[in-house]
């Protein structure tokens, strides 16, 4: 077979040469081949048609009918799963090793035969136009607070023309974490788009009690700000596409920030919040001269914030419980069979009675969960011992795990009155001080001595010095010592 360098060769000598056969010998071809060469003046590669023969015997010719008919009603099929099912139905006849011509069969059936593919359409941007916000779930980074799993979203706002973005840490996809995000992404900008796109906001309307006041405070919200509200179609994410590849970049980025920093444990929260903003920085850097663009025709902010909070009225029930957003919390049984007010934020709320303030809970994540100050109920546990056994919200009231270790002590040395005992040293906690009975656990521990109300009352009031082991006291250190050393060292090279 002739192949394009015999045929660069023959191009290049044949008006050198005397004759036409000197010229293909030295091609290494024939005269004729080369006469048809130079009167076509195109290379055999240019020449050779498609291959439509088979070299082999088709190894999937028996059930290749059958194959048409799954990806005809349904062409999401994977090869491999449906090369799977073969292998089941006939025995023998496939090997794993045909998977992968199995596979680019299927292949070619998609690209010639197959439904053709969802098309996306580039979009021309403006600048000040359109704003895109979401919230994304960080806990994959695998962050830590002193040692803790901190699992957290970011609601993520975006500029779709220069790529501007911002950040706020929250931990739900409420309304009152939408809220703060938006207002805080506009604050920081320094001016209000067009229009702001988000999706449909299913998940959080199906938190709220009442997705259609969740609706009319997020139409007040982009009132406030003169935003026009753009929402994507259900199931049809790439729609926000911009602020979607921002959330896969900024998590990359992210990532990349954390293993150069060495360490993803944080002292606070606000240590990692402040990393995260001076990374939002670094990204937006590069972005200037297209933002300078969008601040030039940006709206001007209201004249102050909306409130990111929102008030409901709850009753006190008898076990001096509230529910507050579907989860449990305990106040102080003065309240109970009294309406109280509640001014819920994205990450606590407080509680008002007759326009006082009266105290501040941390909200918690998610659902079905409860928080049991001991606080609140102890004065009437300490009456009604009994009512601690079963108590369904028993393992909030263990403070610390000294707590829980001296219940499990007491209940294996004095089963009869361990409930009573215990609820006697909470409630010193809750009168006296409850890092000081906590201390006072540790040393009766140590020093393996029974525990009792009494011993603990004991150390307690007498101020016993109880310092943790932990703790390491390290004598200052004198400077003058170095430099002594230095003149020391100056001395002996001389």
């Amino acid at each position: 077979m002739v192949t394009d360098r015999q045929v660069r060769k023959l191009m290049e000598i044949r008006n050198r040469e005397k004759t036409k056969s000197a010229a293909a010998a030295k091609a290494g071809m024939d005269e004729k081949t080369a006469r048809k060469y130079v009167r076509l003046r195109k290379l055999p590669s240019q020449v050779r048609g498609p291959r439509t023969w088979q070299t082999r015997d088709d190894p999937f010719s028996m059930i290749w009918e059958e194959a048409k008919e799954f990806l005809d009603l349904n062409p999401g099929l994977e090869a491999k799963s449906l090369f799977e099912h073969f292998q089941r139905e006939y025995p023998g006849l496939f090997s794993d090793g045909q998977l992968r011509t199995f596979q680019r069969r299927v292949k070619r059936w998609r690209v010639l035969e197959g439904p053709g593919k969802e098309v996306f359409f580039p979009q021309q941007h403006y600048p000040g136009d359109i704003s895109e916000s979401d919230f994304t779930c960080m806990n994959s980074l695998g962050v830590t607070i002193q040692g803790a799993r901190f699992d957290h979203l970011i609601y993520h706002f975006v500029l779709t023309y220069s790529n501007w973005e911002a950040g706020t840490i929250c931990f739900s996809e409420s309304f009152e974490s939408l809220s703060e995000g938006l207002q805080n992404a506009l604050w920081e900008l320094g001016g209000v788009p067009q229009r702001h796109r988000t999706d449909r906001l299913s998940a959080a309307v199906h938190k709220e009690c009442n997705p259609e006041e969740f609706t009319d405070r997020y139409r007040a919200l982009l009132r406030h700000y003169n935003l026009e509200g753009i929402k994507t179609q259900g199931g049809e994410p790439h729609e926000k596409g911009d602020v979607e590849q921002r959330h896969h970049r900024f998590k990359r980025a992210l990532d990349q920030a954390l293993m150069l920093r060495g360490s993803r444990d944080f002292s606070s929260r606000e240590e990692y919040a402040a990393f995260v903003q001076k990374l939002f920085a670094q990204l937006n850097a590069g972005r200037k001269d297209r933002l300078a663009e969008e601040l030039d025709v940006l709206r001007r902010l209201p004249h102050r914030r909306l409130d990111d909070f929102r008030w409901c009225e709850v009753r006190v029930g008898p076990s001096s419980t509230i529910r507050v957003a579907g989860n449990t919390y305990s106040v102080s049984s003065r309240l109970i069979k009294e309406k109280v007010r509640v001014k819920l934020y994205a990450e606590y709320f407080d509680i008002y009675y007759g326009q006082r303030k009266i105290e501040r809970i941390p909200r918690l994540r998610g659902k079905r969960q409860h928080r049991i100050q001991y606080r609140h109920i102890i004065d009437w546990l300490v009456r009604k011992p009994g009512a601690f056994e079963n108590y369904r919200y028993k393992e909030d009231l263990f403070p610390t795990t000294r707590f829980r270790m001296v219940y499990d002590e007491l209940r294996k040395t004095h089963p009869a009155r361990a409930d009573k005992e215990y609820l006697k040293i909470l409630y010193l906690a809750a009168k006296e001080t409850e890092s000081g009975v906590d201390e006072a656990l540790r040393l009766l521990f140590e020093k393996q001595e029974p525990v009792s109300l009494e011993a603990v009352k004991k150390l307690v009031n007498s101020n016993h010095n109880l310092v943790p082991p932990r703790e390491v006291k390290i004598e200052a250190v004198d400077l003058g010592h170095y430099d002594q050393l230095l003149k020391e060292g100056a001395n002996a090279q001389t």
